[in-house]
């Protein structure tokens, strides 16, 4: 099972290659306040000085330390893992028994662990800038070495309360949130830091770690500074975990002071000094402390934390290989064949926008109506409702039908409603349907245009990103296109109402049903007044000059009774005692003195019509209502099926054929389908990662087939 840590270490470079971190490997994440000594237990844990020293905040920056134990036979190796050979073969280049490496300097190998610390330093600060700032950009740091237990350690930046020189003032804000973002990885053991000479009930370190992981099940403790504590008292309960118990245990280890670090102490020595420090004053538990028992318990702990994570580590990269199969599939292969190419696509594009207004896409749009149901929704519901909406007598007063009708007669009084006077009022009535019609058109317009961009970001998405410069010719094609279109379809509709005012059509069937209506209602209000006479006063004797007119229009005009004239003539039989009310009364005869201007043109003013005024303006009236309503049903009828003919059928069927004879030409293939370097960047970032889990994958695989899991 020694060989599961290894394999951990592979799987870390084989994700650190592709700069990729959707793998939460198992890892010992080294949490402590500033100077608790957590850098001298991690030094400890290599056997060499490595890492920066200084007052203040030193780690600025998370350090992930793999920790790679060689045997003495293999020291010569280079940058390839320890237990691989580079093509077969060894390299010849490495002088000592240990060397490190780093991910950001690629193949440089280290073997003076001074310049090791230096190139931490010089790192940190190319990141995380001069002064005491930190970043949460890792540094990767491989050290091969028959010291060292294989490990992999995460060190991070001291907790801190109070900002120092010119650090952010949220300085303590920003490394807590580092910490608990590294310790809240599930797979990670987390290493609790706390000096011995301090009170363990406060301790960050624990108090942090408990926050994560309350149950204590992945936090081992370390008790630092055993050496200097006061004079008369010990660590004995706090290692005993009488004062705070913790799951994993708490382990005591003695550090080198900073008189040791000056004068060039070894690990080494140091080592062998905290044991004979141990026997003595912890015999009881000299055997269960030390740095030596650390490494150990760190080891043991973190293969069998590896062990119980391997089966979710395993689920995860298959899930994730899958995905960025599906992901890869997507981008599609590079382009082979660009004039099969391009005519996919174009062909492709062509049906989805047909698809779409059939209602057959293959992306249905829950959101909104679109395409062909919205198109549909403003013929029937937009245009419709806006058509019923017109009023047949809208803008047009009884003073407007009054005045129309004593125009059309001339300078002679009319004994009947002239019919000029109908026609030029239903014109009027009739022209106002021409603008919503057209406004019809103009919404079929937009949503035709908004089809390019629902196929642009549903159907054909992925292609078209990969060749932004096809796509936006594809939409200024289809554009064009429905540019085209717009006027040749509004000089249709324009045509349609033009058609209905050019002909009144006063026979029309169901005009004429209109009038016959009308007829008998007149005819039974003549009646009713009829019978509301005086007795003594002889029927035919009071309409004597009405009877002889009507007598000889019915003559004339005895065809039927859907004539709306034979209906007016009929209806001045209702105005027996019109004659003998004033019509329009004469002004006042002008006082002397005062001369007439015969050049002042009478203004129509509010005043109570006759009863024969008021009769003529309501069958006027009538007549426009029932003609428009005829027309409207007409016009409501006529828009759409020309909208649909002139538009958006017609569209349908030259889209195709518009964009292969504006696209498919030889002279274009190469400008229309290169990439976009974003599409291509993102490919190539796609293939790295699953080539990356596909070797993860096999490197489990290993696992299984070696019988260590």
């Amino acid at each position: 099972m020694e060989a599961l840590i290894p394999v951990i270490n592979k799987l870390q470079d084989v994700f650190n290659t592709v700069g990729a971190d959707i793998i939460q490997l198992p890892q010992i994440v080294v949490v402590g306040t500033q100077s608790s000594g957590k850098s001298s237990v991690l030094e400890s844990l290599v056997g060499r000085d490595v890492l920066p020293r200084g007052t203040g905040i030193v780690t600025r920056r998370p350090l992930i330390f793999q920790l790679v134990h060689i045997d003495s036979e293999d020291r010569r190796k280079t940058n390839e893992e320890n237990e691989f050979k580079k093509n077969g073969r060894f390299y010849r280049g490495i002088d000592g028994e240990e060397w490190g490496k780093f991910l950001h300097t690629k193949n440089k190998l280290y073997t003076n662990f001074e310049e090791i610390r230096q190139e931490i330093e010089a790192e940190t600060e190319r990141i995380s800038g001069i002064n005491k700032g930190i970043s949460d950009e890792p540094i990767h740091l491989k050290v091969f070495s028959p010291n060292v237990v294989n490990l992999t350690l995460v060190d991070l930046p001291g907790i801190t309360k109070v900002p120092v020189g010119d650090q952010p003032k949220d300085i303590e804000i920003q490394i807590r949130e580092l910490i608990v973002k590294y310790i809240s990885n599930p797979n990670s053991i987390i290493l609790a830091v706390t000096a011995a000479n301090t009170d363990m009930a406060t301790s960050e370190a624990l108090k942090v770690a408990r926050e994560v992981d309350p149950d204590g099940r992945r936090t081992l403790a370390v008790v630092t500074k055993l050496d200097l504590m006061d004079a008369g008292t010990d660590a004995m309960d706090i290692l005993m975990g009488r004062v705070i118990p913790v799951k994993l245990g708490i382990i005591g280890v003695v550090n080198r002071s900073q008189l040791d670090i000056n004068q060039k102490k070894s690990v080494a020595d140091a080592i062998r000094d905290e044991y004979a420090f141990l026997q003595k004053k912890y015999p009881s538990l000299a055997n269960r402390s030390g740095t030596k028992y650390l490494a150990r318990t760190l080891n043991r702990l973190l293969m069998h934390h590896i062990r119980d994570c391997l089966p979710e580590l395993k689920t995860r990269i298959n899930v994730l290989a899958a995905q960025y199969q599906s992901l890869l599939n997507s981008y599609g292969e590079p382009v082979e064949d660009q004039s099969a190419t391009l005519l996919q696509l174009i062909t492709k594009f062509a049906a989805e926008y047909c698809h779409t207004i059939e209602g057959t896409a293959k992306y249905i749009e829950t959101a909104e109506l679109c395409g062909g149901a919205r198109i549909c929704y403003i013929f029937h519901e937009t245009f419709g409702r806006t058509l019923e909406s017109v009023d047949p007598l809208g803008g047009l007063t009884t003073i407007d039908v009054l005045t129309a009708i004593r125009n059309a007669t001339g300078p002679r009084p009319a004994l009947f409603v002239p019919e000029v006077s109908f026609e030029l009022l239903v014109k009027r009535q009739v022209k106002r349907l021409e603008e919503p019609s057209l406004r019809c058109v103009e919404l079929v317009h937009e949503e035709m245009q908004r089809i390019i961009q629902h196929c642009s970001n549903y159907s054909t998405q992925v292609e078209l990103l990969r060749f932004p410069k096809l796509h936006d010719a594809i939409v200024e094609v289809v554009t064009s296109l429905l540019r085209k279109r717009l006027p040749i379809t509004n000089d249709m509709v324009h045509n349609l109402v033009a058609i209905e005012l050019a002909y009144i059509n006063t026979k029309h069937p169901d005009f004429a049903d209109a009038c016959g209506l009308m007829n008998h209602n007149i005819e039974e209000q003549r009646r009713n007044r009829m019978r509301d006479l005086p007795s003594a006063v002889p029927r035919d004797k009071v309409a004597v000059g009405g009877a002889q007119v009507a007598s000889s229009g019915d003559q004339v005009d005895s065809g039927g009774t859907g004539n709306w004239r034979g209906m007016l003539k009929r209806g001045d039989e209702c105005a027996v005692g019109d004659r003998a009310m004033p019509q329009n009364p004469l002004p006042a005869t002008p006082q002397k003195g005062h001369a007439v201007n015969l050049l002042d043109v009478p203004v129509p003013v509010s005043r109570k019509l006759s009863a024969r005024e008021q009769r003529d303006c309501e069958v006027i009236e009538r007549l426009i209502k029932s003609y428009f309503l005829i027309v409207r049903k007409n016009i409501q009828d006529s828009v759409p099926k020309a909208v649909m003919h002139f538009l958006v059928n017609h569209v349908k069927d030259c889209l195709q054929s518009e964009l292969v004879g504006q696209l498919y030409k030889s002279v274009l293939l190469d400008d229309l389908l290169t990439e976009s370097e974003d599409m291509a960047q993102r490919r190539n970032e796609a293939a790295d990662m699953l080539k990356a889990l596909q070797k993860a994958s096999q490197v489990i695989a290993e696992i299984r087939e070696t019988h260590l899991w």
